[in-house]
């Protein structure tokens, strides 16, 4: 019993002792965490903010100096040589002769020498802002379904796009149904959707004859017409009962998701893309979408003999975006798809032009031609009769893809107010030999192949 007492009072003292020594070194390191945490959270230790470029949102304004500056506003002077165009926050803030157009104190002066400066290239039909898992062909008709929850930013092919002067693209579902759904606009050059975003839904995409017809029992183009109609029918029918809400005179209709885009169409808050080709179809599109619903549609391909119906297209004021093919050559391959053949190797953006439509934009229908290849398309349109003595093509690539999708206001231009979205370019961009040497997007460097590897 006194053998056993004794442990007991041993090992009494030995945990005192062991909690004589570990309580100090346990408070010691609780206190050295949370003197660890403090400092972390402390202003003076956390990481120093990433430092502003020049020109972009919240950094010190930024003059540009170029030989030539290629402003291609919708009207008016559409370039000017040896001139200085200033940035502010994102933003174009001026535009005049370098000779006598101030530059603000603590501006940054930048001389691109020879170069020119042009806006950044619009792309109004590219698939390749993220995945391809956008083609829902459930029902032939899916207005609904949107692009922009399949965007990637960063991907390897906007970067590409990037290199190549595209700026801008309207990433669209595919052409697999009549009605794929929403595409989204979008910046190539952002970090993350949120910075990329420029409007969603950016279009409605709508795909008449060819791919849609291989839909389940090949669906033919009468089938196709009627139910592409009724669908459209039915949408602006829900478009007007919310407008009759909205204006106090009916009850608040129920909320049907899949015409919501049309709301916004019938409001004129977004387009109809339409993937048409040849003259039956185009002339189709203008007849059904532009001249009986009247809801704002263009012309997105184009091609084949689709140049016939440029007369029209101009009578109702729809924009033609063409692409990818350039030509409509007289083959027996072409006469059996559109029914018609044509007496030369005719160039599809250059029938448009000669029937008198001033709208005619181009189009890659990336990644089918690549996206960072949208100039090459434009230099397509010269070589085969497209005139470019007005800058015409320069303007395909800019100002009229701009204001087709309803956003003259903010891109296609060198003008006061409009994002800073600029190319420094070695010449002119219908020419396949010049070459991006910069680019801004929002008044930000986000491609300088001086300081990375060339791209493209």
């Amino acid at each position: 019993m006194a053998h056993t007492s004794n442990m007991r009072r041993t090992g009494s003292a030995l945990i005192a002792l062991s909690l004589t020594l570990v309580l100090p070194l346990w408070a010691g390191g609780a206190e050295s965490k949370l003197t660890s945490a403090a400092s972390a959270a402390s202003p003076a230790s956390a990481a120093p903010a990433p430092l502003l470029q020049p020109g972009e949102q919240g950094g010190r304004g930024l003059a540009i100096r170029a030989a030539k500056v290629l402003s291609v506003p919708l009207k008016g002077r559409q370039f000017l040589d040896n001139a200085v165009v200033l940035i502010k926050d994102g933003k174009i803030e001026a535009l005049g002769p370098a000779n006598s157009t101030p530059i603000p104190a603590g501006y940054e002066v930048l001389d691109v020498g020879d170069n020119w400066l042009m806006p950044g290239m619009i792309d109004l039909h590219s698939h390749i802002a993220g995945t391809f898992d956008i083609n829902d062909t459930v029902y032939l008709t899916n207005p609904g379904c949107r692009a922009s929850v399949a965007v990637r930013p960063g991907n390897s092919r906007l970067k590409m796009g990037l290199a190549g002067g595209v700026t801008t693209i309207l990433f669209i579902p595919g052409s697999g149904s009549n009605i794929g759904g929403q595409g989204v606009l979008y910046k190539t050059g952002a970090a993350d959707y949120e910075a990329g975003l420029v409007r969603d839904p950016g279009s409605m995409k709508l795909a008449q004859a060819g791919n849609p017809e291989r839909y389940l029992f090949r669906v033919g183009r009468s089938f196709m017409n009627w139910n592409t109609r009724n669908t459209l029918q039915r949408g602006v029918a829900y478009a007007k009962r919310w407008e009759a809400f909205e204006n106090g005179e009916a009850a608040q209709p129920q909320r049907d998701i899949q015409f919501e885009v049309v709301r916004l169409l019938y409001n004129k808050e977004t387009q109809i893309s339409t993937h048409t080709q040849i003259y039956q179809v185009v002339n189709m599109t203008l007849t059904m979408v532009a001249k009986e619903l009247g809801l704002p549609v263009y012309i997105d391909h184009g091609t084949f003999d689709g140049w016939r119906a440029g007369a029209r297209a101009k009578e109702l004021g729809v924009s033609a975006i063409i692409g990818p093919r350039a030509i409509d050559p007289p083959s027996s391959r072409n006469f059996r798809f559109s029914g018609s053949l044509s007496a030369r190797i005719q160039g599809c953006a250059a029938g448009y032009q000669e029937a008198g439509l001033e709208m005619v934009g181009f189009n890659t229908d990336a990644p089918v031609i690549p996206q960072e290849t949208l100039q090459l398309q434009a230099g397509m349109g010269g070589r085969y009769g497209f005139r470019c003595d007005e800058l015409q093509a320069v303007r395909g690539l800019t100002i009229v893809p701009a204001v087709t999708a309803g956003l003259g206001h903010r891109l296609g231009s060198i003008e006061p107010g409009k994002d800073a979205d600029l190319l420094v370019v070695t010449g002119d961009p219908a020419d396949p030999r010049t070459s991006v040497e910069a680019v801004y997007t929002d008044g930000e460097k986000v491609y300088d192949p001086r300081v990375e590897r060339r791209r493209w």
